[in-house]
């Protein structure tokens, strides 16, 4: 890894360190399912707008190839988008912010696994090292959590844990199917994708209209944890492999 990767890495760490608190704000008032669908909506269509920008102005022809790999775009905006950033929202209903960030770094663990078992990263000594150690702390650390561990404070650290899985193999799987592409390309595709998964359940959610804070929750969502953390994403998927990319949590 270069000095601008380790650069990229903490960048992308803090923007999306930060998304943790926009949806405690948010979520509350949008709704999981609601919040999601307008987060991955909006940012899939501005950096669509990008995309277009940054390819004319290179003199690149790059296109999405939509009946090519459609359907690689819909499993990747499954697993790298609609299903985390849903659970992870499902969970901040009922975890502090802090707590739910920190069950997200287990997105490490799942993808280093991830990878061993889809053969495209080897899982070293050092590695399952690292793996357990990471689950004895996540262990410690949920159990040290100021919250009495109810059912529905289980079913919520079970969803971030999930929302990590989740992660892990959208991780490797987008490395080995769409990393080729240009980073504004493959965010695009990427968030257009879970729109089109989120569509149908965020239209059935119950509406309301929301507090000016919790929409510039939402805006801040979209375009710093979102647009702009996504070309950095992509950037480093494509340059220091996925394992390397999710130690970003």
């Amino acid at each position: 890894m270069k000095p601008i990767h380790y650069g990229a890495l903490l960048v992308l760490g803090a923007v999306w360190g930060a998304s943790f608190l926009f949806i405690g704000v948010a979520v509350p008032e949008f709704g999981p399912l609601r919040l999601m669908f307008l987060r991955v909506l909006i940012a899939g269509l501005l950096l669509l707008v990008v995309a277009r920008l940054t390819l004319r102005q290179t003199g690149l022809r790059e296109t999405l190839r939509l009946r090519e790999n459609w359907r690689k775009y819909l499993i990747v905006g499954l697993l790298n988008s609609a299903l985390p950033f849903t659970l992870i929202a499902f969970s901040e209903l009922r975890l502090s912010v802090s707590l739910a960030a920190i069950l997200n770094s287990t997105t490490t663990l799942f993808t280093a696994l991830v990878a061993a078992a889809w053969g495209s990263e080897r899982l070293t000594g050092r590695k399952i090292m690292g793996v357990l150690l990471g689950v004895i702390g996540v262990g410690v650390l949920v159990g040290g959590a100021p919250l009495t561990l109810d059912r529905g404070i289980l079913m919520a650290v079970l969803a971030s844990l999930l929302a990590a899985l989740a992660y892990g193999m959208g991780a490797v799987y987008a490395a080995k199917h769409i990393s080729s592409l240009p980073a504004a390309y493959a965010s695009t595709a990427q968030l257009l994708a879970a729109a089109v998964w989120l569509v149908v359940p965020a239209a059935m959610a119950p509406a309301i209209r929301p507090s000016p804070l919790a929409v510039g929750a939402l805006a801040a969502l979209i375009l710093v944890s979102t647009t702009f953390a996504y070309l950095l994403y992509f950037f480093l998927l494509r340059n220091v492999g996925p394992t390397r990319t999710a130690s970003v949590t």
